[in-house]
């Protein structure tokens, strides 16, 4: 390169001011490997938007189904942020079912529809503009203050720092989904502080992130997506503070996938490497189907090769990625079973040395750190065969999501631990309701009962229960930004804010709007959200049927 082209380039990439609508200069980060521009202002909110920072390097070509790499250097230009990303999305076509199904039975309407789900045809998605494969990318939200003290206070200590790990069913998603985040660094100042920063991180998805098994194992990493995470939790604690952010006060939190995700962090190595990179967690409903088997991953697995019509995960990664893409979406799309979306976390022997519910039981995770929790008081609904009504569709679920039990195991779950008595006292009064207590159990609500018991119930923990109850139906609370048709009450929204906002700030979550958070202690104990009160509760988690499903016998 001649020396005048040197200099043009130099020139090119130095920080002259940008500026937002109402004036205010737009600062710029130096990463080291690049540099980024704030995507915008936000005048209201008073927080800068940084948009689509790179964390790892393009998971493409050979990367593909490996473990995630750090960026390369790139320091040629200023990025802005401008350029969005999505990781390739998969919905299952049971969702169709699910959506025409569940508003009539909550509204005690009768369903004239089919509930056969080979009714039910596979239907592309459309596939958003944004959608890369090339998409380990992550937003921050920062406000001025902060921004503004950590430069020009020498010994500043910088902010606590709020990191959203979306849910999807480990099959869609991604950083942008939840748009409300600007409500909660706004309720994180009600005490007059400088708030929180946000982070929230896009991560791999379906057969991008989640393929696992024996045969895979040999050229390939499982649990990518977990380990897309865990690079951009390392990521945050080697550069928030350059954004004002303190990397020894991180909360990560996140629901249902998001939720699973962190419980996995919190045993990753069965917690005997590295300490976890971060300091708090709080997780919602933390959901993934623990199935620990190697033949169901080598099924999922071997599946998906034949519908690509390759033998081997290395020819796999000379297709083209419309074609991956294409055909992950199918996968999920038609092969789910009935509350399942195919991939998730996966028993590796490594990250994943076990179940974590068996590594927690068994003291093998992270434990200098502090927790808080949330359920649902109807987790399972969204996702049980609507014909569990009858006996033969609960066995059939049965044997769709849990395989190889044996006789005696299925009829200990069937008898014993959710017997077809439908008086109310074993939490149901009818035959899909008692199928959504066992996907609940199994699935979500029990993994909140494992955390409180391994943490000594030295944590918090929360149950939504105003009506429905569903699953995910407080995340409208938690990202409450101003009016919204989703949320019944508003104070309960504030105050959810306020516990998740104190908790990330001290460590205690407290609500000058609220009654006060008790720790679970002893006694077992929730703060429930009801429709007209917040009170404290006993954990229903805190059951037989929850020590039962810990030990993981049915995998046995």
């Amino acid at each position: 390169m001649r020396p005048w082209e040197c200099f043009l380039l130099a020139i090119s990439a130095l920080p002259f001011a940008t500026f937002a609508e109402n004036g205010t200069a737009l600062p710029v980060v130096d990463l080291g490997y690049e540099r980024y521009r704030a995507a915008s202002f936000n005048q209201s909110g008073g927080f800068y938007n940084f948009s689509n920072i790179r964390y790892g390097a393009p998971a493409t070509g050979d990367l593909r189904f490996r473990a995630p790499q750090s960026p390369a250097i790139n320091r040629s230009t200023i990025h802005d942020g401008s350029n969005g990303r999505i990781c390739p999305q998969a919905y299952p076509k049971w969702l169709a079912l699910e959506s025409a199904f569940i508003p009539s039975y909550l509204a005690g309407i009768p369903f004239n529809g089919s509930l056969d789900l080979s009714d039910y045809q596979y239907t592309p998605t459309p596939v958003d503009p944004r959608t890369d494969e090339d998409c380990l990318f992550l937003d921050i939200l920062v406000p001025k203050q902060v921004y503004d003290s950590a430069r020009m206070q020498k010994k500043y200590r910088g902010a606590p720092v709020l990191v959203w790990i979306y849910g999807g069913g480990y099959a869609f998603g991604d950083k942008t989904t939840q748009t409300g985040a600007p409500g909660l660094i706004e309720r994180s100042r009600q005490d007059g502080s400088e708030g929180v920063i946000y982070l929230s991180f896009n991560y791999r998805l379906g057969a991008f992130g989640w393929l696992a098994g024996p045969t895979f194992s040999k050229s390939g990493t499982p649990n990518a997506g977990l380990l897309d995470q865990q690079l951009a939790l390392k990521w945050v604690q080697k550069y928030i503070n350059l954004f004002g952010g303190d990397p020894d006060r991180v909360t990560v939190f996140g629901e249902s996938a998001g939720g699973g995700s962190i419980l996995h962090h919190i045993t990753a190595y069965g917690g005997m490497e590295e300490p976890a990179p971060f300091q708090q967690a709080l997780l919602q409903s933390p959901g993934f189907l623990p199935l620990p088997q190697k033949s169901r991953q080598e099924q999922v697995f071997n599946q998906f090769l034949s519908l690509l019509n390759v033998s081997t995960i290395d020819e796999a990664r000379k297709l083209p990625s419309e074609t991956l893409t294409q055909t992950n979406a199918y996968h999920i799309g038609e092969f789910s079973y009935y509350g399942d979306f195919n991939y998730g976390p996966a028993v590796d022997g490594t990250f994943v040395p076990a179940l974590p519910g068996q590594l927690l039981q068994r003291g093998d995770f992270h434990k200098n750190i502090k927790v808080m929790v949330g359920s649902n008081s109807d987790e399972g609904l969204l996702f049980i065969l609507p014909t569990a009504f009858n006996e033969s569709g609960y066995q059939q679920y049965l044997q769709d999501n849990l395989p190889g039990l044996t006789e005696d195991t299925r009829q200990y779950i069937s008898e014993t631990l959710y017997p077809p008595i439908f008086n109310g006292n074993f939490g149901y009064t009818n035959g899909l309701e008692r199928g959504a207590l066992t996907l609940s159990d199994l699935a979500f609500q029990c993994n909140t009962f494992y955390v409180n018991r391994a943490f000594g119930d030295k944590t918090y923990a929360y149950r939504f229960s105003i009506p429905p109850g569903v699953h995910a139906e407080d995340l409208p609370y938690t990202f409450y930004n101003g009016p919204n048709p989703a949320v019944a009450n508003a104070t309960a929204a504030l105050i959810l804010q306020d516990y998740i906002t104190t908790f990330t700030k001290t460590g205690v979550p407290t609500s000058s709007l609220g009654p006060p958070f008790e720790e679970y202690g002893r006694d077992k104990t929730v703060l429930n959200f009801g429709s007209e009160l917040i009170m404290t509760t006993l954990d229903p988690a805190a059951s037989e049927r929850c020590r039962w499903w810990q030990q993981a016998v049915y995998a046995h």
